[in-house]
């Protein structure tokens, strides 16, 4: 099941500010040509990065996913003046049509694409975050939350997504890999003391986490 009622989603689209056309045109590319797209983050919850990243007004973000780049297009639109944002995409082929985009919305000098390995990208990047974005593969999330979190600084804000899993994580009993891994996840940063943590019911879940 999903756990957002798609009347919910569409209504909540119609009332939130429209996409602008790069973003448009990225969401219907990566919808016609790349598997998988249903990982793009989409209209509110691409409009909810790109406002949060403005109130944060970030100078260092760091994005762990990027697929087609549609989010770190809208999280790098709130960084401050000489701020950066750093991604990470294991697929060489979907990396390809990100930089694309970064291009196509002048984003590239705002944007530094990692192709590879991410828990062996992020301890090289030495790097003070104020804002991450966990959008990966979700068995590797608990590792990727303790390996961001000592470059986090204090009041700094981590978003993961897909934390409710397409609703997988409400079940009595909960299977499959991802939905596991995502559950772990959940009960993990539960049990961290060191933060403040809120879960969103946007789209499909997001928890905001902020260090202490």
């Amino acid at each position: 099941m999903e756990p957002i009622d798609p009347l919910v989603q569409s209504y909540a689209a119609r009332f939130s500010s429209p996409e602008d056309p790069v973003l448009r045109q990225i969401a219907a590319e990566t919808e016609q040509s790349v598997p998988h797209a249903h990982m793009l983050s989409g209209h509110v919850q691409g409009r909810f990065l790109e406002m949060f990243s403005r109130l944060l007004r970030p100078r260092r973000i760091l994005e762990i996913g990027t697929f087609t780049g549609y989010s770190a297009i809208c999280l790098s639109r709130g960084l401050q003046d000489g701020g950066r944002l750093h991604t990470i995409e294991n697929r060489e082929e979907t990396a390809a049509i990100a930089r694309k985009n970064f291009n196509q919305a002048g984003m590239e000098d705002k944007i530094t694409l990692h192709v590879g390995n991410a828990a062996e990208i992020i301890p090289a990047l030495e790097e003070t975050w104020d804002l991450v974005f966990i959008d990966a593969d979700k068995p590797g999330y608990i590792d990727y939350y303790n390996l961001v979190l000592p470059w986090l600084r204090t009041g700094g804000v981590i978003l993961a997504d897909n934390v409710l899993f397409h609703g997988q994580v409400l079940e009595e009993k909960v299977t499959g890999k991802s939905a596991l891994a995502i559950q772990a996840f959940n009960e993990h940063v539960k049990r961290d003391s060191t933060v403040d943590r809120v879960l969103l019911t946007i789209r499909d879940g997001i928890l905001m986490i902020v260090k202490k």
